[in-house]
């Protein structure tokens, strides 16, 4: 079932208003009406009416400047200039650009039948699918890495269950908790049946893609009741809404554009169904019945009037200017001038009311947080507070209360009239002064009342001061004794603040003659206006509140409370217009508390928790969308009863048997993964119990997660040894330029630094000095990185804000923070940039691993030095690859890789030789888990010197076969040979990679330069 043609035209309408940024309704709808609904020719109507597009600055430009054969962007001294296009001209580019955007979006449509909507929907799903296949490395609170721990995954009693983020899918979490516990909802879809003549269908896309949408939201549902995992995975959902369009690019998702689509599809879902069930009688769509609702729009047309009656589900409430939702709720139902409908005279105004015939059980607002920024050419997000009640009464806007709503809505103007004006009377008394900076006129007259009652004894503030007095200390003389004496001051009784001045105090000014007389005439007429003054104020304060107060109680009759909407669910975004993350708070009515549902976190919260987060003004954080529940229509959250034994159906129960079978296999499965889990931790902590010397027998499998440095967006943020070799360029170029302006510092302190890195690169050093750990710059030219990789690396070590110590560096950091943000996307290649730095993020990983291994190794704790050492090896072979200045010595690595594992097998073919059956069993441990996963490693490659080492680790198990042993030792050996004699090079298992120790760089290049100047000293023929 389609929703209708006035909701589609509603839609239009917010369509144009995002793009122009225009907020005049009938301005928007005379461009639909010009225009015949063709967006392009609306969007030209606009941008020619209002947009004017602010010209780029002449001194906005880019600047290069040659060192040393780089170049080095520069920026203008209007950087801070607004800018929409930096490439191009003026409105008539906006103009022709969203004009072309329009006709292929057009065009698209024509051809393949997606509209806009759905393009964007499916470009975020693709990338939350894609992110998620490929394992991106994540940075961002919203991604959580499963615990290799089941229990930690385990659902706690009957706690709601969350659901998994995979990949920028927050957004989908929030909207599908707040509707899985709305429990008729939930009902409605876990007992969906798809038509009986499925196997006709599809009759059409939409029916191709929104049956198995359907049962994998079943899917989903049924777990989300019945699961004994903490949180589940959404992926098949979400790959169903991904295939369903076909795009290239990706976003994050807008939550009020995805619960509109959702409830679409849903709404097509069910419709098949009902038409089945209903052959020959209208169906009803419980999806329509559940979520839309009807108003009337009464209005005035060019003078003539008009009823039209008009179909809504998500009600949109612009947020920018209105400090409460009654107050955004107002100004949405009430659009341009009215008085004509109240009237009977045959007025030309244009205008009209929405009136609400028929509420939704379900009623949900969007809150339009984003506007579009004309000055900036981009959508910005609207922080501003927004308070919102628990329990929403709706009768002020139904039809039904129409005459009275009108009448109190006359009442609250005209009190709001008389507000303002006696505002500005309160205004009046207190900033009172006709210069910039005015003051409270009873704190004026008491300033007056203090300077009248100050008596002084000279006739003048410099007479009593002696020029050639010493400063701070007392003038020498025989006349400073009574000038000094004249100083004192005489305390005075203030009638107004009722205190003295202490007599130490400095000199305030005063009146040069005044008499007892006009003090005490004075007196009396400060002190009768002042409490004057007071009197006016608190009168004007008293009616402002009982105004106040009038308004707030002027829909607090019982009549106007018989519409009670209770609030279920807020979900909030954080973040700006283009990035963010999104979460829910859902109330729950069976343990009357908050619920924040964040992804797979499930925590109690708090209304107050929940008012510091949606309210906004607080952070970055606001409620983005608003889902009411009628308060009078309880089935809505009641659970199910049983129908013969009148019980509560919970859990499993609730399920319909499909999905009961569905989500018992899935916990088998979960079930399956606790024993499994159990039983190696019991051979583990058996084997540490039995060998406790050898707690690495097993290594642990950990997350796939970077080191804290790692994630460093750039190499700025480093480490201090950084700042400070910017900061000490920044103070060569300081010294050595003429020209002081921020931008010919930046430009000469860039090329300072460059030179000396340059310098580094060129030079032969010792193994154990490494120039490229120190610096990014370094590897990048002996890699010869491209020039643009190493301008913009540059500009962004100087743009880091921890250089903000004093002013010289903060306003070089802020003009290469500028310079940043001008660079155009055509110059340089971002992805390429991000590929550089992930190479030496690689290598810096690379030799973490080997530091490590070598140092362990120098420990002789061959068991751990093994794993660090391996995956070194492994690594460096790859960088080595793509470039011989990428990686250390492979000579080396391979060496003490070989070291290990020939000392490991010692070890080993020791334990067995003792015949003891722990110190046997360990020691095959050692070569089941450790030696003989690595074989393959050594054989792939096949040198010589590896070769030689597989031999000899072979040569000693196989001289065991002529030996005479006990039985069981001969069938463990029986049973080993086959693994260590293996010619294939599968590697067939192995260990996650250890966790790595943070290092920053200073402490790196130190641990580096020690490990390789011990390891050194070995003579090359002995490696």
């Amino acid at each position: 079932m389609a929703i209708c043609k006035n909701v589609h035209q509603q839609t239009l309408l917010n369509q144009l208003r995002e793009v122009t940024g225009t907020t005049d309704v009938q301005l928007l709808q005379q461009a639909l009406q010009v225009s015949n609904g063709d967006m392009a020719e609306a969007v030209a109507f606009l941008t020619e009416k209002n947009a004017k597009v602010p010209q780029q600055d002449e001194t906005t430009y880019y600047q290069t400047s040659q060192v040393a054969s780089d170049r080095y962007i520069s920026v203008g001294s209007q950087a801070d200039t607004n800018v929409i296009d930096l490439t191009g001209d003026d409105k008539d580019d906006l103009q022709r650009a969203i004009a072309l955007s329009l006709e292929e979006s057009n065009r698209a449509f024509r051809e393949t039948g997606i509209t806009d909507e759905e393009q964007a929907i499916s470009r975020v799903l693709e990338a939350s699918i894609a992110e998620n296949k490929a394992s991106l490395k994540r940075t961002h609170t919203e991604v959580w890495s499963d615990s290799p721990n089941p229990h930690d995954r385990k659902r706690i009693d009957s706690c709601p269950v969350g659901l998994k983020n995979v990949g920028n899918t927050c957004w989908f979490s929030a909207v599908i908790q707040s509707l899985f516990n709305l429990l008729e909802f939930q009902r409605l879809v876990l007992n969906y049946s798809p038509p009986a003549r499925v196997h006709d269908l599809p009759r059409n896309q939409k029916e191709h893609r929104n049956l198995p949408f359907m049962q994998e939201l079943r899917n989903l549902f049924s777990l989300m009741v019945g699961s004994k995992r903490k949180y589940v995975d959404p992926s098949r959902a979400v790959e169903i809404l991904k295939d369903a369009f076909k795009s290239s690019e990706s976003q994050q998702q807008d939550v009020s554009e995805f619960t509109h689509k959702l409830l679409d599809w849903l709404e097509d879902a069910f419709q098949m169904k009902a038409e089945e069930d209903r052959e020959g009688e209208k169906p009803k769509n419980p999806m329509v019945e559940l979520f839309y609702g009807r108003f009337l729009a009464v209005g005035v047309l060019e003078g003539k009037k008009f009823e039209n009656t008009e179909m809504f589900g998500q009600y949109p409430l612009q947020v920018n200017g209105f400090k409460d939702l009654h107050e955004c709720l107002e100004a949405a139902m009430i659009e341009g001038e009215i008085e004509s409908l109240h009237s009977a005279e045959n007025s030309a105004r244009s205008g009209q009311e929405h009136w609400f015939t028929e509420l939704p059980p379900v009623l949900t607002f969007e809150l339009s947080r984003f506007e579009f920024n004309q000055a900036l050419g981009r959508p910005e997000k609207i922080h501003n507070k927004l308070e919102f009640p628990s329990m929403l009464y709706m009768d002020r806007y139904m039809d039904r209360n129409r005459e009275i709503t009108r009448i109190k809505r006359e009442e609250i103007r005209r009190l709001k009239e008389h507000l303002t004006v006696l505002q500005q009377r309160l205004e009046r008394y207190l900033s009172y002064g006709s210069g910039p900076k005015r003051f409270p006129l009873a704190d004026v007259l008491q300033y007056a009342m203090e300077f009248a009652s100050s008596k002084p004894v000279c006739t003048s503030p410099v007479e009593d001061i002696d020029s050639s007095a010493p400063p701070g200390g007392p003038a020498s003389g025989p006349t400073t004794a009574p000038a000094a004496a004249q100083q004192q001051r005489v305390p005075i009784h203030k009638p107004f603040t009722q205190s003295r001045l202490p007599p130490d105090l400095p000199m305030h000014p005063a009146p040069r003659h005044i008499t007892e007389e006009e003090l005490r005439v004075l007196e009396g007429c400060l002190h009768r206006w002042r409490s004057e003054v007071e009197n006016d104020t608190r009168d004007l304060q008293g009616s402002i509140t009982r105004i106040h107060r009038t308004i707030e109680l002027m829909y607090s009759d019982k009549s106007m409370m018989q519409v009670p909407y209770r609030l279920h669910a807020v979900l909030v975004h954080e973040g700006q217009a283009n990035a963010g993350h999104y979460w829910a708070y859902i109330y729950d009515p069976h343990q009357r508390c908050w619920m924040k549902y964040n992804d797979i976190s499930v925590t109690k919260s708090s209304w107050e928790e929940l008012v510091r987060d949606s309210f906004g003004g607080y952070r970055n954080a606001s409620a983005y969308c608003l889902m009411y529940i009628n308060d009078k229509k309880p089935f809505l959250i009641e659970e199910e009863f049983d129908k013969e034994t009148g019980q509560i159906l919970s859990g499993m129960d609730k399920l319909p048997p499909d999905l009961k079978q569905f989500v018992k296999e899935d916990n088998e499965l979960f079930d399956k993964e606790i024993e499994e889990w159990d039983a190696l931790q019991a051979r583990k902590a058996q084997q540490e119990k039995l060998h406790p010397a050898l707690p690495l027998l097993h290594l642990p499998l950990i997350p796939q997660q970077d080191p804290e440095y790692m994630e460093q967006p750039s190499p700025t943020n480093d480490s201090k040894h950084l700042q400070e070799d910017t900061e000490r360029a920044i103070s060569r170029a300081a010294a050595e330029q003429e020209e002081r302006s921020p931008e010919a510092l930046l430009n000469a302190a860039i090329k300072l630094e460059y030179a000396r890195l340059l310098r580094f690169a060129q030079e032969d050093t010792p193994p154990e000095n490494d120039y490229r750990l120190q610096h990014i710059i370094v590897y990048f030219i002996q890699n010869q990185a491209p020039k643009k990789i190493l301008e913009r690396t540059l500009l962004t070590q100087f743009a880091d804000r921890n250089l903000a110590f004093d002013e010289r560096c903060k306003s070089i950091m802020s003009v290469a923070r500028a310079k940043l943000d001008l660079i155009k996307p055509e110059e340089v290649n971002m992805d390429e940039y991000e590929m550089w730095h992930q190479v030496y993020r690689n290598f810096r990983e690379m030799t973490i691993f080997m530091v490590t291994g070598l140092e362990l190794s120098q420990k002789t704790n061959y068991m751990e030095a093994l794993m660090y050492l391996i995956y070194a090896y492994q690594y460096n072979k790859e960088l080595l690859s793509k470039g011989l200045y990428r990686g250390h010595d492979e000579e080396l690595l391979g060496f003490y890789r070989r070291e290990c594992l020939l000392k490991l097998n010692e070890q080993a073919a020791a334990m067995f030789e003792s015949g003891e059956e722990p110190e046997v069993t360990t020691g095959l441990g050692i070569m089941n888990e450790l030696v003989v996963p690595c074989i393959p490693l050594l054989l792939v490659h096949d040198t010589e010197r590896d070769l030689l080492a597989v031999e000899d680790m072979r040569n000693r198990w196989c001289s065991y076969l002529g030996q005479e042993m006990e039985s069981h030792l001969q069938e463990k050996l029986t049973d080993f040979l086959p693994k260590l004699l293996d010619c294939s090079t599968e590697i067939k298992s192995f260990h996650d990679p250890p966790k790595l120790p943070t290092y920053s760089t200073l402490e790196l290049c130190e641990r580096f330069s020690r490990i390789m100047a011990a390891v050194c000293r070995l003579p090359t023929e002995g490696r």
